[in-house]
C-alpha cells in the first residue's frame, strides 16, 4: 500500500448496540437466514445503528421489509432504549397496517426482548424471531442496509448536531433509497416499485 500510495480509512468510532447480557426471554430464530419474501409483510428485519455528532450519538432504529428490501419503519433518538425500537415498530404499523403472522427478526438485545416491545409485536400481528448469539449474518440484509446508508450517503460527513444527522438519514431512507435507488436484488428497480408490484391485487 505504501509503495502504491494507498492509505486505509481512519478507524470509525465504535459503539456496541447489542446488550445480550440480560435475563429476558429470547425468541427462536424463525427467519433462519431465509431472506426471500414473495409479497409484503411476510418477513421483516430490524436493527439499531448509530451516527456520531458533536452533541453525542444519534441512534437509529430501522425495519426493512425483505420484499423489495424496502424500509418501512424508522425512529431516531439520543438514547438506545426500548422506546426507540417501539417507535420504529409504531412507524411500521402506521405505514403497512396490521401484519398478520409476519416474521420480524432482530438481534437478541435487551431492547428487543423487553416486555413492552414484545407486547407491541403481538398487538400488531408480528411473530418474533431473533439471531443466534453474536451472529450478525443472521441479520445480514439489515446490516447491509446500514452499510449502504453510511458509505453511499453519510460518507464520513461531520455533523455538528443530531438534527443535521436526522435530516441526512431521513433524506436517504424516504427520498433516495426507497424511491430512487436501483437495487440489484430487485432486478434493478427501486424498493418502492418492487414492493408495489408485489402487493396482492384485489379481485375486480
Amino acid at each position: 500500500m505504501h509503495q502504491t500510495g494507498l492509505h486505509s480509512k481512519t478507524k470509525r468510532k465504535y459503539k456496541a448496540t447489542t446488550n445480550s447480557h440480560h435475563n429476558l426471554p429470547v425468541a427462536e430464530n424463525l427467519l433462519n437466514r431465509d431472506f426471500e419474501a414473495a409479497s409484503p409483510t411476510q418477513k421483516m428485519v430490524s436493527d439499531i445503528t448509530y451516527i456520531s455528532t458533536d452533541e453525542g450519538w444519534l441512534y437509529v432504529a430501522g425495519i426493512l421489509d425483505l420484499c423489495g428490501r424496502k424500509m418501512v419503519g424508522l425512529s431516531m433518538g439520543d438514547r438506545m432504549t426500548k422506546e426507540l425500537v417501539i417507535a420504529a415498530l409504531n412507524d411500521t404499523h402506521n405505514r403497512v397496517g396490521y401484519a398478520s403472522d409476519c416474521i420480524l427478526h432482530s438481534d437478541r438485545g435487551s431492547q428487543y426482548c423487553a416486555t413492552a416491545y414484545q407486547e407491541k409485536l403481538r398487538q400488531y400481528g408480528f411473530k418474533c424471531s431473533m439471531s443466534r448469539k453474536g451472529n450478525c449474518w443472521d441479520n445480514a440484509p439489515m446490516e447491509s442496509f446500514w452499510s449502504k446508508l453510511k458509505i453511499e450517503w453519510l460518507n464520513d460527513q461531520h455533523f455538528h448536531t443530531r438534527t443535521q444527522a436526522r435530516s441526512a438519514v431521513f433524506e436517504y431512507v424516504w427520498i433516495y433509497y426507497n424511491r430512487q435507488r436501483l437495487h440489484a436484488t430487485n432486478g434493478y428497480i427501486t424498493p418502492e416499485d418492487y414492493y408495489y408490484r408485489a402487493k396482492p391485487r384485489l379481485a375486480a
